[in-house]
């Protein structure tokens, strides 16, 4: 397959991210993409960075214009797309990936399911906990994931998307430049081997008011190895990944069927 990661700055409205997003949609169609993400909370600055504060002019639904304009672009173009935003859903306000398909139908969203609570990072003042945790969607190109940003830190979100069949995980992200960008990497390289799967992480780049994105988007193999990654300036990242050697590589190390029978092994 081939993906697109869209690494972006964000401008300070909504109408100016969708823009920007379907420009990226438009480019990665044209480039060959199946599937084009995003970094996270695309649609806006990265509000959590600050405590307590008033995020509903942020705040979207089902049927908000944006996400009907992507849906729109989708089934324009034939492809694949995963947003991420601030949505409400049931009274409650998530963190979300949506996958898009290529009729513009929304296959499923999948939630934050950890929320961090740390400086520049006050994630908890705004998102409510998923209640349905890790999900996987079926495509014409593969078996996707999802898991956003801070759960890819914690061992239940890569190893839960695997042990669901995904060949793919993507990650959208907000990285600073004062975190470890290098252990970042190894983080995802290393789950990537454990869990013989592809991982792909977008992230924003710019500065907004005190913080600063890195960029440095990567695709991460389930070798253990590194297939891409982006610098730090806004770009679109097109990779093609042979998700077809997930399963050859599964069948050599079978490593998930063990962690699905709980690791129960016998002697011959």
């Amino acid at each position: 397959m081939r993906l697109a990661m869209a690494q972006m700055r964000m401008a300070p409205t909504i109408e100016e991210n969708l823009e920007q997003t379907l420009r990226y949609m438009e480019e990665a169609k044209q480039a060959g993409a199946d599937l084009i993400f995003f970094p996270e909370v695309q649609f806006s600055p990265f509000f959590a960075r600050v405590p307590g504060a008033d995020a509903s002019r942020w705040l979207m639904e089902r049927n908000h214009p944006a996400l009907k304009a992507v849906r729109n672009r989708c089934l324009q173009l034939q492809m694949y797309a995963s947003p991420n935003v601030y949505l409400e859903l049931d009274g409650k306000r998530y963190d979300v990936s949506l996958m898009i398909d290529s009729h513009g139908e929304i296959m499923g969203i999948s939630k934050m399911v950890h929320i961090a609570q740390a400086e520049n990072f006050y994630e908890q003042d705004y998102y409510t906990p998923s209640d349905d945790g890790f999900k996987v969607y079926d495509t014409p190109f593969g078996k996707i994931g999802i898991v956003i940003c801070f759960d890819r830190h914690l061992p239940d979100g890569i190893r839960s998307c695997a042990l669901q069949g995904a060949e793919l995980v993507i990650v959208p992200t907000a990285n600073l430049v004062t975190e470890p960008m290098e252990l970042f990497e190894w983080e995802l390289r290393v789950q990537s081997f454990q869990s013989i799967v592809y991982t792909a992480m977008c992230n924003r780049v710019g500065r907004e008011e005190s913080v600063t994105f890195s960029g440095m988007s990567m695709v991460a193999t389930p070798e253990g190895g590194t297939l891409c990654k982006a610098g730090e300036g806004q770009q679109l990242v097109l990779i093609d990944i042979p998700l077809e050697m997930v399963a050859r590589l599964r069948k050599e190390r079978n490593w998930l069927d063990l962690a699905a029978n709980k690791g129960d092994v016998r002697d011959e």
